[in-house]
């Protein structure tokens, strides 16, 4: 029985959807990278994939640019979202009893081990500083910042909470990627930084964090966030890149620095891979560092 690829990618990317609960975002991912596949290597059905044409077209993704005046091509990472989406779509023909390609023959590509930007103890606690609490913005920004530290939250999560948060609780539910629903905790600094500013916020606007407007603010998108997070970095001296997501590794890191076990890390980021939160482990290991500055090169 012969089968249309584009009838069967259809049917994968409903079978996310439904029974696997993917986002949206992740599904159309899925459905681009495995169009592009499809195009290169002009598959018209399961039975047309196999090892010579996805080689070629590793290859072919290998020599694409994506920079062109910098001369540089797809990082190994980049390229290993298309070997993934389609080893996915392969299993799930697996799951059908159709005959294609072998799953475990697609073997992705090695990348780098993953180097992760940190701020010190004193940069960060000059960037919590660093906003003017006299107004509205600043409350917010403070807010945000204090926010960000104590929860870990990614900067899409921070984005959509709303003014109906409980600061009489140390913790909150908060929905993350994949729709999976997880608890963050608060630290006693980020509700008083959020109550004082709702105190004084006048408006009656569902978002928490919003922008200033004469007719009612609009939600803060990452973006906006980003900016507020660079421009506080700046005011404090630090001369690193410092993003949310670099306030999210502090967070992750002081846990660990501190003794915190890396499952209970795990599960306040949120990350449904326990592989993902060691990439903290080679540089908080601080029961390492003791040993070896006991032990080490201990001259008489």
């Amino acid at each position: 029985m012969s089968h249309n690829i584009l009838d069967l990618k259809k049917q994968f990317l409903e079978y996310l959807e439904i029974e696997k609960g993917r986002s949206l975002k992740t599904i159309n991912n899925y459905d681009r990278y495995l169009i592009r596949f499809f195009e290169f290597a002009k598959i018209k059905g399961p039975e047309d994939i196999n090892d010579d044409n996805v080689r070629e077209f590793r290859l072919w993704l290998n020599r694409q640019f994506s920079n062109v005046e910098k001369r540089e091509t797809l990082k190994k990472k980049t390229q290993n979202y298309y070997l993934i989406a389609l080893r996915v779509f392969l299993k799930y023909l697996v799951k059908r009893d159709i005959s294609s390609l072998a799953p475990d023959k697609i073997e992705l590509a090695k990348v780098p081990e993953r180097s992760i930007d940190l701020i010190s103890s004193d940069e960060l606690i000059r960037l919590m500083d660093a906003p003017d609490t006299k107004d509205i913005k600043g409350l917010r920004d403070k807010a945000i910042l204090e926010l960000l530290f104590s929860t870990g939250l990614r900067v899409s999560e921070l984005c959509s909470l709303n003014i109906d948060i409980d600061l009489k609780k140390d913790e909150m539910p908060i929905r993350g990627k994949g729709e999976k629903v997880r608890v963050v905790f608060l630290s006693q600094e980020a509700k008083d930084a959020v109550a004082e500013y709702l105190r004084n916020r006048k408006d009656m606007e569902e978002p928490l964090f919003i922008s200033p407007g004469q007719n009612g603010g609009k939600r803060l998108d990452p973006r906006s966030i980003q900016r507020i997070v660079k421009h506080y970095a700046i005011k404090a001296g630090i001369t690193k890149n410092v993003t949310p997501h670099v306030i999210r590794h502090s967070f992750a890191t002081d846990l660990l620095q501190n003794g915190a076990d890396l499952r209970s890390v795990q599960m306040m980021l949120g990350h449904s891979s326990i592989t993902t939160t060691q990439i903290y482990t080679h540089i908080t290991d601080k029961q390492l560092r003791d040993v070896h500055k006991k032990f080490h090169n201990r001259r008489s």
